[in-house]
């Protein structure tokens, strides 16, 4: 619900700051004190578009500020934790700057927001759905055209009967056929073009499975070719060492041996040199060994030397594959798998397409089984409902008024099964049932309104109801009537409701009055909570006008039970 509102130098509102209640809060005032300012305020918070024109001409921006009590909405919460905004102590706070240059900012709980994230968190058009709702909904007196939405009808009656899950799982079903739908019709479109399709995959294939390629064997190549490529300066370098450490006069192999003949020597002289005999022995291993390892790698370059051509070839040949199929061998050979899924898939499009056909047929039949059910829980709803609503009606005076509501079974199924719904009314001269448009005055549409909103409103998620007028057309007894009727539905739901009839103003359990002034030629919107005396004062405003009398003071008192 709306716990609080603040605003700030916005059009004609300097300051305000409200703080409503749960139940019936009442808004009244003389045409022209503002009332749509503070409905455009609240609109605001709604995710209405800003304007620059409605900051205050005195100041460089205007603030409007929402607090919300989500305790009851985990819908709103899990959505705001979905955007990465905290929600603590089960609060919503909204806020809207707009500056005079035209720009805007939106906060939730202080984390910079935008209109669009606004919107998917409280958005104002009215969604009778199952498992979301706007935070406020608000519905003025030219809204009860949503009656005349045939698809309005059915949501309402499926919000009664609870059938929102059921409608849910039937739309994802039957969105999994349409989907498949479109899949077989653009298969069989696609038939015309295989055999030249074929063709080409069959080249596809050929041309890739020529080359045998294995996993990662470019990285291979790619080294082999650089080693062959300079396989004649390496064997230069191999020869050079082979000269420096063993075939030359001068060689390390050489110079070691004479080392060794002369060490025998100088032993025989001195015994004690004996121990030095080892190191030169393993100073000549070492060089022996790495000479046969040196010896080796030449040779094999040697003999592999014919195969340079070869790598260049295959590297040239993977080159090309890489152009055309993907960079790595693994994607030439991922490329190769779809190649052959496709190919299979068209040599057996007979029985590719009767599969698909199939399991459309079972997803069709699972979907009539679906929408049966459903049709069948809406006509055996609908007459509770229509019971309901004309007890509803009965109670705002509305005698000789009978709501009623047509429904067939559609050959044809939509997204919402295959009920054919109407919401009519026939009036005691009326010899049949019409639609609503055809029958009802507007006057009476916002009458149907109240009675539906009554019978749906324990279904409905608890929210904020705005209602701006939707007295309009009624007045003595039937206002009285319908003042009654919006404190039940308040009973249920936060309900805020502008209204300039006594007989509805005085049902509200919370009263608030806007008035206007000019102060040094500017215009000023107050708004203040009414106590007992000014709610008489206020009532009897409103029965009689600014002069008040004694008699629509003791009217007031009358009507409010004072």
């Amino acid at each position: 619900m709306l716990a609080e509102l603040r605003v700030n130098n916005f059009a004609i509102i300097d300051r305000i700051d409200l703080q409503f209640k749960s139940g019936f809060n009442i808004l009244s005032g003389e045409t022209g004190a503002g009332k749509s300012v503070l409905l455009k305020s609240l609109s605001l918070l709604m995710g209405a578009k800003a304007s620059s024109d409605l900051v205050r001409f005195d100041a460089e921006f205007a603030s409007i500020e929402g607090f919300f009590d989500v305790t009851d909405r985990p819908d709103i919460k899990k959505q705001l934790l979905e955007m990465g905004i905290a929600c603590d102590d089960n609060e919503l706070v909204v806020r809207r700057i707009i500056g005079k240059n035209g720009k805007s900012k939106v906060y939730l709980n202080s984390s910079l927001s935008t209109v669009h994230g606004l919107n998917r968190v409280v958005h104002p058009m009215i969604q009778l759905t199952g498992s979301s709702a706007p935070l406020i909904e608000i519905t003025g007196q030219h809204d009860s055209k949503n009656l005349l939405d045939r698809s309005y009808h059915l949501d309402i009656l499926d919000l009664y009967a609870g059938l929102f899950p059921k409608r849910e799982t039937y739309l994802e079903r039957y969105e999994v056929a349409k989907e498949l739908r479109m899949e077989i019709e653009k298969f069989q479109e696609g038939q015309m073009f295989n055999e030249q399709k074929l063709d080409f995959l069959s080249f596809q294939i050929r041309e890739i499975e020529s080359m045998n390629l294995v996993a990662g064997e470019e990285e291979d190549l790619e080294a082999d070719y650089k080693k062959m490529k300079n396989s004649q300066k390496l064997q230069e370098f191999l020869h050079l060492q082979q000269r420096l450490l063993e075939d030359s006069e001068g060689s390390a192999l050489t110079r070691l041996q004479k080392a060794e003949q002369s060490l025998n020597q100088s032993i025989k002289l001195d015994p004690a040199l004996e121990k030095l005999q080892d190191n030169l022995e393993k100073a000549k291993d070492f060089l022996s060994e790495y000479l046969y390892d040196l010896q080796s790698y030449s040779n094999k370059m040697e003999n592999s030397e014919l195969d340079v051509f070869d790598v260049e070839e295959r590297l040239s040949r993977f080159r090309k594959l890489q152009k055309k199929y993907g960079q790595t061998s693994e994607e030439i050979l991922k490329a190769l798998d779809d190649f052959k899924e496709e190919q299979s898939k068209i040599e057996n499009f007979d029985s590719c397409l009767e599969e698909k056909q199939k399991k459309l047929k079972n997803l069709e039949l699972e979907l009539k089984s679906i929408a049966t059910d459903l049709h069948k829980k809406r006509k055996k709803a609908a007459l509770a409902f229509t019971k309901k609503v004309n007890q509803e009606l009965k109670d705002l005076n509305m005698n000789g008024f009978e709501f009623s509501i047509e429904i067939d079974s559609a050959k044809d199924f939509d997204r919402r099964g295959n009920t054919e719904l109407s919401f009519v009314c026939k009036t005691a001269s009326a010899e049949k049932a019409r639609p609503l448009h055809k029958t009802a005055s507007g006057g009476e549409l916002s009458r149907i309104l109240l009675s539906l909103k009554k019978v749906i409103g324990n279904e409905e998620l608890p929210r904020t109801y705005l209602f701006d007028e939707v007295d309009t057309g009624v007045s003595g007894e039937t206002a009285e009537k319908v003042g009654k009727k919006l404190r039940e539905i308040a009973e249920n739901q936060q309900l805020i409701c502008v209204t300039h009839l006594p007989q509805v103003a005085a049902q509200g359990t919370h009263h608030f009055k806007i008035t206007k002034k000019v102060i040094k030629g500017k215009a000023h919107m107050q708004v203040e909570s009414l106590n007992k005396k000014d709610r008489i004062d206020e009532i009897a405003r409103l029965i009689s006008g600014e002069k008040r009398s004694r008699t629509s003071l003791t009217h007031a008192k009358d009507l409010l039970g004072y």
